[in-house]
């Protein structure tokens, strides 16, 4: 049964200007990596906090701002990860709103711990570019 029969629509399995690809299911997949790329974030900012951190830190060693930056991040990435993997549109939110504050703190406060370099960084625009671009596709399938 295709997706167009499960929705209830008469309309032919065909997709337009003759594309065969279908650009609903490349958003899903897309937003499954990206859950399980957030997800492992978010577990890796809780082992920082049990004190299992990167490069040997510890929780207790961080200063006030970067133990704020530790907490908010373990607990959004966990939430845009969960989103994300639901398919939802509040997980797609949730994402846009952890990069953003990825990229800012990364481009504020760059002592502070988190997991963006320079390639950080510009994987993270390339994954929001790539998800505005396939929401886009999809939209336009329908």
């Amino acid at each position: 049964m295709s997706f167009d029969q499960q929705r209830g629509s008469s309309a032919p399995d065909t997709h337009p200007e003759g594309s065969s690809i279908a650009w609903d299911y490349v958003l899903v997949v897309f937003m499954r990596v990206m859950a399980a790329i957030w997800v492992a974030k978010g577990l890796f900012y809780w082992l920082t906090i049990l004190g299992v951190g990167p490069h040997g830190a510890s929780f207790d060693a961080l200063d006030p701002a970067g133990r704020a930056v530790v907490i908010i991040f373990s607990v959004l990435d966990l939430v845009a990860g969960v989103g994300l993997w639901l398919t939802s549109t509040w997980g797609g939110v949730m994402w846009l709103l952890a990069v953003m504050s990825h990229l800012l703190v990364g481009g504020l406060a760059p002592a502070l711990p988190h997991l963006l370099g320079v390639i950080g960084v510009a994987a993270e625009s390339v994954a929001v570019l790539a998800y505005i671009a396939l929401s886009w596709l999809a939209a336009r399938d329908v």
